[in-house]
């Protein structure tokens, strides 16, 4: 066990001199008989695990959405099939090809039909003993197009929606992506309250897996608000295919990173910039004390010249507020 805190974005914050462990922190709270402060156990996630639904009827005929609403479109066979093997590679993923046997998992899932079918699908790999349990979770549900949808109208919206911009562009009668990196942001703050307050009632010695059932925009906000990515950032991101999935974990020094489990090549394929893949990099190793020293080319993305010292380049500075 170590001590360590949380901060308002979900990193583990470990000192120094203390020796690594990947999950554990401690909390507080008065003893009553020395009115001292006794520290009480609890694990940040090893993982959080982001999925997309199954293949969809949606997915496979636009026309569903006129006559369908959108919450109750099933899955197609070939995405109950979809949903059973990634089960079988979270599986894989959690376990450690099966190497591991001190973990649990917790579900979060969108109330869509689809992606309650896609954890029922997915939960035939596991065994009661290794659910702590699971929760639906509104927040996380598809962005919205607005009701029925009607082909023709819904062809010129989205041509739209590419020349407005992606993330802002708000459907009429629904949703920008905007609003759900809100609604997405309100999730997180619950989710860490719920780890921090240990209402997963998860046991230390176990690796703590948080896996969310969703959909592709709101994976994709996820990981925007969780990175802290910038919206024309955001705007690169390419969509998960169906039951695709991104594995955030818990790195070497208290960070969490997208580089601890996948490669390079799949986060360009993401359609990750060489600067957020080299960042990636940087989180899987990366102790949260020099977070301050590594974030140049973010910096640079709003300013053009930034002198390295107050004393440095003093007559360009002062030449550039004359300009």
């Amino acid at each position: 066990m170590i001590n360590s805190t949380v901060d308002d974005n979900g990193h583990a914050q470990i000192p120094d001199h203390q020796p690594y462990c990947h999950c554990c922190h401690f909390d507080s709270h008065n003893n009553n008989n020395n009115n001292q402060q006794k520290p009480i156990p609890k694990c940040l996630p090893k993982r959080i695990i982001l999925v997309r639904h199954g293949e969809s009827e949606g997915n496979r005929d636009d026309a569903m959405y006129t006559v369908t609403p959108d919450y109750r479109i099933p899955l197609t066979p070939k995405g109950i099939g979809q949903a059973k093997e990634a089960g079988s590679r979270i599986f894989d993923v959690i376990s450690d090809n099966g190497t591991s046997d001190n973990w649990k998992v917790y579900f979060y899932v969108s109330p869509y039909m689809r992606t309650r079918s896609t954890l029922r699908e997915m939960g035939r790999a596991f065994s009661r003993r290794r659910v702590l349990g699971v929760r639906e979770e509104c927040r996380i549900r598809e962005q919205d197009f607005g009701n029925f949808q009607v082909a023709e109208r819904m062809k010129v919206i989205k041509e739209t929606r590419e020349r407005f911009g992606r993330f802002f562009y708000r459907f009429p009668e629904g949703e920008s992506a905007a609003d759900v990196y809100d609604r997405v942001s309100s999730f997180l703050e619950s989710l860490w309250r719920d780890i921090d307050m240990n209402r997963l009632h998860h046991d230390p010695n176990d690796d703590l897996n948080l896996v969310i059932i969703s959909h592709g925009l709101a994976s994709r906000v996820f990981l925007m608000k969780w990175f802290k990515w910038t919206v024309e950032q955001f705007e690169y991101l390419n969509n998960l295919g169906n039951c695709e999935f991104r594995v955030i974990q818990l790195g070497l020094g208290g960070e969490y990173s997208l580089a601890v489990h996948h490669t390079e090549e799949e986060m360009l394929e993401w359609g990750l910039s060489p600067e957020m893949i080299s960042d990636q990099k940087w989180r899987a190793h990366a102790n949260r004390s020099s977070w301050n020293d590594k974030c140049p080319w973010y910096l640079d993305a709003f300013f053009d010249h930034l002198a390295n010292s107050d004393d440095d380049d003093y007559d360009e500075v002062k030449s550039n507020f004359s300009d």
